[in-house]
C-alpha cells in the first residue's frame, strides 16, 4: 500500500515524514534532496522504522508544508497528452506518433497551497491538473520501459498544476517563459510512494480541477495517449534524467485557453503576423474562464477504488510580489 510522505519545515529545519491522518511521523534521515530521500528510502525501510516506535508525531499545525519536489530537480512536461485535449486542440489521438515534451522552470516549484501570484503584465493566466511522476534513479541512456519494469524507474506519484500566462506561451511562442513564472508550478502536497501493487493504478486515476467550486476539468489517466512507459522511455531517448526529477504527464481537456479549429487555424496561418495574434488576443479576451485575482483553484487525483489519493491542491490567485 502507497505511503503518504510529507516534506515539511519544523524548529528551523526541513524533514521527511509519513502522514497518518492529521498527523506526522518524521523520519530519522535529514535528506536535504528528493534524490536523497528516494535513494534513502524504500517503502519496506520506511515500515521499519516505523515500527520501532521511536518517533513521536507532529501535528499539521505545527509544521509548514514544503514541496515534495526540491527545485534542484529537473521539471519535465508534456503537452496534449489527453485523448480529449488532443481532440479539441485539433489533434488526432490516434495518429500521433510522439510526445510534445517541454520544461519548466525548477524556480517555480512551490508547495500544494501556495498563493498563486499573477503577474501584472498577464491576461490570460490558465490552469492545468496534470499527474506526475518522480523518478526514482538515474537514466543516462535510451531505454526500454514497460509495464513489468516501470518500478524501478519510478518512485512515486503528485500533483502538479501547470499554470500557465497563455498570451506569452503562444504569441511569443515561448512554453518555457510562459509556463515558468514564480508559483507557477505548485507540487504535493505529498508524495505518494508506491508499493509494487500500487503501479496498476497509475491508469485508473480520476483528476479534477475546480475554480470556485465549479468544475473546470475532469478525466481519468485511461485517457492518456502516452503512458508512464512510453514517456519515460521517450524521454530517455532524449537526455539524462536524475532521480528525484518530476515528470508532468498532461492535462485534461477544460483548461480556459480557447483553441480554434484545425480550419480556422489553417485561415489565421495565412495572416500576416501582427493581425494573426491581434485575432488571438481578441477571441481570448472573451473567455472569462481565464483566472483573476482572487479566484480559488483546487486540485486532487485519486484512484476510483480510493486506494491511491494524491491528496489535493488549492491555489489563490493573487498579484505577483514586488521582490527587490
Amino acid at each position: 500500500m502507497a505511503i503518504s510522505i510529507l516534506h515539511f519545515r519544523h524548529n528551523n529545519a526541513n524533514q521527511w515524514g509519513v502522514l497518518q491522518g492529521d498527523y506526522i511521523v518524521p523520519l530519522q534521515q535529514r535528506c536535504t534532496t528528493t534524490a536523497e530521500f528516494i535513494q534513502t528510502y524504500s517503502t519496506s525501510a520506511i515500515r521499519s522504522e516505523l515500527n520501532s516506535g521511536a518517533a513521536r508525531k507532529l501535528t499539521l499545525s505545527e509544521v509548514t508544508v514544503l514541496s515534495p519536489v526540491t527545485r534542484n530537480q529537473q521539471f519535465l512536461c508534456q503537452g496534449a497528452n489527453y485523448r480529449q485535449h488532443m481532440i479539441e486542440s485539433g489533434m488526432d489521438p490516434d495518429a500521433k506518433r510522439f510526445n510534445m515534451f517541454f520544461t519548466k522552470a525548477s524556480s517555480c516549484i512551490v508547495p500544494a497551497d501556495s498563493p498563486l501570484e499573477k503577474p501584472d503584465f498577464v491576461q490570460f493566466l490558465d490552469y492545468e491538473v496534470e499527474l506526475g511522476l518522480v523518478l526514482r534513479q538515474d537514466i543516462a541512456h535510451a531505454i526500454a520501459v514497460n509495464e513489468a519494469n516501470l518500478k524501478q524507474y519510478v518512485a512515486g506519484l503528485v500533483i502538479v498544476n501547470d499554470y500557465s500566462a497563455r498570451d506569452i506561451q503562444i504569441p511569443q511562442m515561448q512554453f518555457y517563459k510562459g509556463k515558468s513564472y514564480r508559483t507557477f508550478g505548485p507540487v504535493g502536497p505529498y508524495l505518494c510512494l508506491l508499493d509494487d501493487d500500487d503501479y496498476a493504478l497509475i491508469r485508473q486515476l480520476n483528476l479534477t480541477l475546480t475554480v470556485n467550486g465549479e468544475v473546470r476539468q475532469q478525466d481519468s489517466t485511461a485517457n492518456l495517449v502516452f503512458g508512464p512507459e512510453e514517456t519515460l522511455t521517450e524521454w530517455s531517448g532524449v537526455h539524462d534524467l536524475y532521480a528525484g526529477d518530476l515528470i508532468a504527464t498532461g492535462t485534461p481537456a477544460g483548461c480556459a485557453l480557447a483553441i480554434p479549429s484545425p480550419g480556422k487555424q489553417r485561415v489565421g496561418a495565412l495572416l500576416p503576423e501582427a493581425l494573426k495574434w491581434k485575432v488571438f488576443m481578441k477571441v481570448q479576451a472573451q473567455r472569462s474562464q481565464y483566472l483573476k485575482h482572487g479566484d480559488v483553484v483546487v486540485s486532487a487525483i485519486r484512484s476510483a477504488c480510493g486506494t491511491l489519493n494524491l491528496g489535493e491542491q488549492r491555489n489563490v490567485v493573487v498579484p505577483a510580489k514586488t521582490r527587490a
